[in-house]
């Protein structure tokens, strides 16, 4: 076990947008300066809920990853793969599958949850009611002793940590039980004021030009209240507001609130001076990331060479679970 191991995956459903960026991106760039990081793209969990429509998976991979490299994750300090190409992951999820109660799986939170959810897909199936024994696959087979999560993550990590308690209690002790490394992420809203979500069409897009991204944030809800120009506004009110306090300075923004309530600047000059920070602010890692999408074959060769080296840590930690079982 090496408490400065880190294992975090994503799923590859699409378009990340800055929601990622600011829940997951930003905080991996950060790890991966005081930790050992193993990133993965979690292209078998994909199948948990799109198991009927797989065709856009790999090219899903391959525009996330880019997505993390031009916003700074780094293979030379960090260990990005695949997880279908380390065999390991699905070997290890089957004999952790031979010893995980049901009751446990069945009291999983996200379990109803998505099936509620996604109510006109058919979730009664043994892939998705046993996705947290993958998810404990993937994060003990590197033996990691820390994972980055926020609160609402933290049932999930805890059934982890039962099945690796379970599994040493029965054999012998392989597995550490990795703690909750807690992760206090701004919320971000989309478009609308809802969470920001590819599903709710409410996205602004780590991929999309400068030009997409101004005129996104030009139809965005303002305040509600404020009927017309020389109303009072409220920026508390205000959904735009949410992502001036992400990208605006402190200094211009104080003006903008006293601005907005006394009347003095509408809401369309306010979303202009959001829209100008905001691609001022993404417009680097938007050229690195065109530079990237015009060498897939480097990314590639990242994905390749990353899940070579995940697979040599997790051949040594199989060793230890097939002598554990005796087989």
């Amino acid at each position: 076990m090496s408490n400065k191991r880190i294992v975090s995956g994503m799923r590859p459903t699409g378009k990340l947008h800055l929601g990622h960026f600011h829940g997951v991106l930003a905080n991996w760039r950060e790890l991966q300066e005081e930790y050992e990081c193993f990133f993965f793209a979690a292209d078998w969990h994909s199948l948990t809920t799109e198991y009927d429509n797989t065709g856009a998976i790999r090219d899903n991979i391959r525009e996330m990853v880019i997505d993390w490299l031009a916003f700074g994750v780094d293979p030379a300090k960090s260990v990005i793969f695949r997880q279908s190409l380390v065999p390991q992951h699905a070997e290890l999820n089957l004999i952790l599958s031979m010893i995980t109660p049901v009751s446990w799986l069945e009291r999983n939170p996200t379990f109803k949850e998505m099936q509620d959810n996604l109510d006109a897909k058919d979730l009664s199936t043994f892939g998705f009611l046993g996705y947290p024994v993958l998810m404990a696959a993937d994060i003990i087979l590197y033996r990691a002793g820390k994972v980055p999560v926020g609160h609402d993550q933290l049932p999930h990590l805890e059934i982890t940590r039962e099945i690796a308690r379970r599994f040493n209690y029965l054999y012998r002790e392989v597995f550490p039980e990795p703690a909750a490394l807690l992760t206090e992420t701004p919320k971000v809203l989309g478009l609308d004021g809802r969470k920001m979500s590819k599903s709710y069409g409410n996205s602004i897009y780590l991929s999309e030009t400068a030009e997409e991204t101004s005129k996104k944030i030009m139809s965005m809800v303002t305040d509600t209240q404020r009927v017309r120009r020389s109303d009072p506004g409220e920026p508390d009110r205000c959904v735009a507001f949410n992502l001036h306090r992400l990208y605006v300075p402190d200094d211009e923004r104080a003006e903008i609130v006293e601005a907005c309530r006394g009347a003095t600047i509408g809401c369309v000059d306010c979303k202009k001076i959001l829209a100008r920070h905001l691609v001022e602010t993404l417009a680097p890692f938007r050229a690195k990331r065109v530079e990237l999408a015009a060498r897939p074959e480097l990314v590639d060769e990242i994905l390749a060479e990353g899940s070579d080296r995940a697979a040599r840590e997790a051949t040594m930690t199989m060793t230890d679970v097939r002598d554990a079982i005796r087989l």
